[in-house]
């Protein structure tokens, strides 16, 4: 049995994305970030820094995005969603996956201070507002990558763009996205696979934003 331990809207949603791309089911275990469930020990056995994503599959457990993305797609190459050792997109390939982990920090690190950092630790009007024009430059650079292309990739979709998943529906609520035009061209792009609407319908209700956007208090 596959299984995916995952939290709606979370990082995770980027690998059941992924797997519905190649049509593998996947039990879904369901977290939530607040109820303590990230840090029990049986959890901590499969994931030993408590987080999602953490997949189940082929008799081993693998709890990094990329690493996931890379065993997926180097053990299932019939997909054509990775670009293995010797193809010519295969550096790019890599950046965009690192990419999407540095764009995902900048997030991490907007969602800890707006959502979680209540009483008595407020958040630094300081620290928000570097935070947000770093997120920004990092759409400033997708965009460009996009003026030509309908996919990271000049050869097409790949497991690369599944990374982007969670970074794309949570940008919105820090970043005004209306100046990056080539990007909302890609997120509707992204929006009409199939795959990635079935994945919305398994992926459950998020439970982080309480605001249509999250401006920087002052301060």
């Amino acid at each position: 049995m596959t299984v995916l331990h995952h939290i709606p809207f979370s990082r995770s949603f980027r690998i059941l994305w992924l797997l519905q791309e190649m049509g593998l089911e996947a039990d879904l275990r369901l977290y939530s970030i607040t109820d303590g469930s990230l840090r029990a020990s049986e959890f901590k056995a499969i994931s030993p820094v408590g987080r999602v994503p953490a997949l189940e599959i082929d008799g081993v457990t693998i709890y990094e995005s990329a690493a996931i993305v890379e065993y997926l797609t180097e053990t299932r190459p019939e997909h054509g969603l990775g670009r293995l050792p010797g193809d010519a997109e295969r550096v790019p390939y890599l950046e965009w996956l690192g990419f999407a982990e540095t764009q995902a920090s900048i997030l991490a690190s907007l969602n800890m201070q707006h959502l979680f950092m209540g009483d008595p630790t407020p958040a630094s009007p300081v620290v928000l507002k570097l935070e947000a024009a770093r997120l920004a430059a990092t759409l400033k650079a997708m965009d460009r990558a996009l003026a030509d292309r309908e996919w990271l990739l000049p050869s097409g979709f790949s497991a690369a763009d599944t990374m982007m998943g969670f970074n794309l529906f949570s940008a919105p609520y820090y970043v005004h996205m209306d100046k990056f035009e080539n990007v909302r061209a890609y997120v509707k792009r992204i929006e009409a696979r199939p795959a990635y609407q079935r994945a919305r319908e398994l992926d459950g209700r998020q439970e982080f934003y309480k605001k249509d956007f999250y401006e920087v208090p002052n301060g």
